[in-house]
């Protein structure tokens, strides 16, 4: 067909005349509705004859056309109603994965960390006063020796945490009278591990030191005129308050993206409770600890426990935002929205730890769950969470492209250096422990009020709907975020969507296409017909 009569057939069609080098023609209505470029999602999931719930791995999403860069793609968006986020992702209250460390980089980095509710009220309360009083380059909590530890000690440290330069104080922890400062090149030539730290450490005479109150310009060119790899940061009495490590001021300079509150600066930071009498004791200890939004933590989330929780916490501290779930369909989401839940935190059994569907039979596939309530939930306003289910960046972005706000992450995060626990070797492979809140061992450290609500006699049996493992070590949060976040536009970008608003208006209007597919396309979608290969993720 010659170009003149291929262009005047299109005018015949009603598309463009190719008189404008800009206008792109579009496919007729006739090839749209074939599904020769995919489906909508009102076809998959409400048109649904079938009556199948599709998980993450069974859909894909269908290629847009892309006319703008990578770093046009904005991925911010809300965590609850009142809440913004940089970048959608957000950190599990899980024992194995959200602990300060964990909040703070995430913060840091443009998402948010949820401290676990398996801590005492008072210590949960001290994780969210150490992320609030987080100072950008500054290490409010570093591990302290006393004089009269000894080099083994130091030696220990060295091998779990991987540096040595620890300060020293009369109390052996934070906020005791700075004694001195002991680093490796003190203890290289040490061969007897039992001699004590006051006979090799540097005495605090000798010490350069900050007073409290310094900011990181000023510890720098204190760092730069004493060409030390360590500062101290000291107050009016000579304790010790926080230390600045020349490392992290380099790594920590500057962090656009930071989830900060507006007003007072301050990292923000949320924290899980359950659904007792006695969470409410817990709540106002978070509250006044400066927590900015509280998680209820159940793994079923539609209970009159639930409910009566959520309106209190709503009553007794209007400004708090409060996600509530677990939950997995509208009518489970109505409930709480009623009661005044500002997010909903989406997924039931389908954690890489977790095992409601298997031990309980109740739950939903993710994908379904997703869109189902994600759908719902935008007629009153409320984001929802993704949580659960997530592997891989293509997950994250299905999950954001169903409807989801934000992204709730377990094991994606547990093998970090933010997260809790140490590292340990298995067959030459570097891992740490991983373990679902529903196991027996998380369940005897307090988390057994996530699956059961009633208070026990001493004779219940506890029924496990999760398990302990390992996963592998994948370095520091500094490094994988941003991969995480690249994965994400990339995944974005291809499918033709500059931001989350505009991919929720397209899956909305029908214009966002996918498909179901079968085994022999997830197969044929992943790596395969290698006889070995590596896989690197940056």
């Amino acid at each position: 067909m010659s170009p003149s009569k291929n262009k005047r057939q299109k005018t015949e069609n009603g598309h463009s005349n190719g008189d404008s080098a800009d206008e792109l023609w579009e496919i007729d209505e006739e090839t749209l509705n074939s599904g020769a470029v995919g489906f909508t999602a009102s076809q998959l999931f409400i048109k649904n004859p079938a009556c199948v719930a599709y998980t993450y791995d069974d859909i894909i999403m269908m290629p847009g056309h892309i006319n703008f860069g990578l770093n046009d793609v904005d991925i911010s968006t809300k965590l609850t109603k009142e809440i913004s986020l940089k970048v959608p992702f957000v950190s599990s209250p899980m024992d194995t994965v959200t602990e300060h460390k964990m909040a703070i980089t995430m913060a840091l980095q443009g998402g948010i960390g949820i401290i676990h509710s398996n801590f005492t009220v008072e210590d949960q309360a001290e994780q969210v006063r150490k992320v609030k009083r987080y100072e950008n380059g500054f290490i409010t909590d570093p591990i302290c020796l006393c004089p009269n530890s000894t080099v083994a000690d130091v030696l220990k440290l060295k091998e779990e945490h991987g540096y040595s330069g620890i300060p020293i104080t009369d109390t052996g922890k934070m906020g005791g009278k700075l004694m001195g400062l002991v680093s490796s090149r003190d203890i290289t030539f040490i061969t007897d591990t039992s001699v004590k730290i006051k006979e090799i450490m540097t005495p605090r005479e000798k010490l350069s030191v900050a007073k409290k109150g310094i900011d990181l310009h000023d510890a720098n060119e204190i760092l730069k005129e004493t060409k030390k790899g360590k500062l101290p940061v000291v107050n009016e009495k000579d304790e010790l308050v926080s230390l600045i490590a020349r490392t992290d001021l380099l790594k920590n300079n500057e962090f656009a993206q930071a989830s900060k509150d507006p007003v007072t600066k301050q990292l923000l930071v949320g924290a899980a409770i359950g659904t007792r009498p006695e969470d409410r004791e817990r709540a106002a200890a978070l509250v006044e600890a400066g927590v900015d939004v509280i998680v209820v933590d159940s793994s079923q989330g539609d209970s009159v426990y639930q409910l009566d929780i959520v309106k209190h916490l709503k009553s007794s501290h209007p400004k708090l935002q409060v996600i509530a779930g677990n939950v997995v369909t509208p009518s489970q989401a109505i409930h709480l929205i009623q009661a005044g839940a500002d997010g909903l935190r989406v997924g039931m059994g389908i954690g890489s730890i977790c095992t409601t569907q298997e031990v309980c039979a109740v739950g939903r596939a993710q994908a379904s769950a997703v869109y189902h309530v994600a759908k719902f939930a935008r007629k009153y306003g409320v984001p929802i969470l993704a949580d659960g289910g997530i592997k891989s960046t293509g997950h994250i972005t299905k999950a954001l492209s169903l409807g989801a706000s934000c992204v709730m992450m377990g094991s994606m995060l547990a093998g970090t250096d933010e997260a809790p626990g140490e590292y340990f070797y298995q067959d030459g492979v570097r891992l740490k422990r991983y373990r679902g809140m529903g196991s027996i061992e998380a369940m005897s450290k307090g988390s057994e009020k996530r699956y059961v609500w009633e208070n026990n006699s001493a004779h219940s049996i506890k029924v496990a709907q999760g398990v302990s493992g390992a996963v592998q070590d994948k370095g520091t949060l500094l490094r994988y975020i941003p991969y995480l976040v690249q994965g994400v536009r990339h995944g974005m970008q291809d499918a033709g969507v500059k931001s989350l608003d505009e991919t929720w208006d397209k899956l909305y209007n029908d214009k966002l296409r996918f498909e179901i597919r079968s085994p022999a396309a997830q197969k044929e979608g992943g790596v395969h017909g290698l006889h070995s290969y590596q896989k690197r993720l940056f």
